[in-house]
């Protein structure tokens, strides 16, 4: 479920991208309004991600498939130009995201967190 909330979030996250583009600035009242909702939407759901899947490799995903698709969204249908050293820097970053799903905490791997005794915040240790 935590990655239909992700991809969820993702989903908010280009269609406020895209009603940023469209505000022009804030100067037009209702993408901004959907901008804004989209991008709560998209927090929202990202959120409920996060009780599940590590943060690092979450924000990587969102933003990594996010960057993908918003170029896809802006070369198709705001017709911007894009050139190697982008098409470049976003397989890098792909990669990246790759190599932190697939190596990253949460893999079979413990963490400093995961070893560390819980505090027992309740009692103080003046008494």
């Amino acid at each position: 479920m935590s990655y239909l909330y992700l991809s969820l979030a993702i989903i908010g996250e280009l269609i406020g991208s895209s009603l940023l583009k469209a505000s022009e600035g804030f100067s037009k009242l209702f993408p901004t309004m959907g901008m804004l909702a989209a991008f709560v939407f998209s927090f929202f759901f990202l959120s409920l991600a996060l009780k599940t899947i590590p943060l690092n490799a979450a924000y990587a995903i969102w933003s990594g498939l996010g960057m993908v698709a918003t170029t896809i969204i802006s070369v198709l249908i705001w017709k911007e130009k894009i050139n190697f050293a982008s098409v470049t820097g976003i397989i890098l970053i792909l990669i990246g995201v790759v190599i932190l799903n697939l190596f990253g905490p949460g893999h079979n791997e413990t963490t400093a967190h995961d070893k560390a005794p819980a505090a027992n915040v309740l009692n103080d240790p003046a008494e």
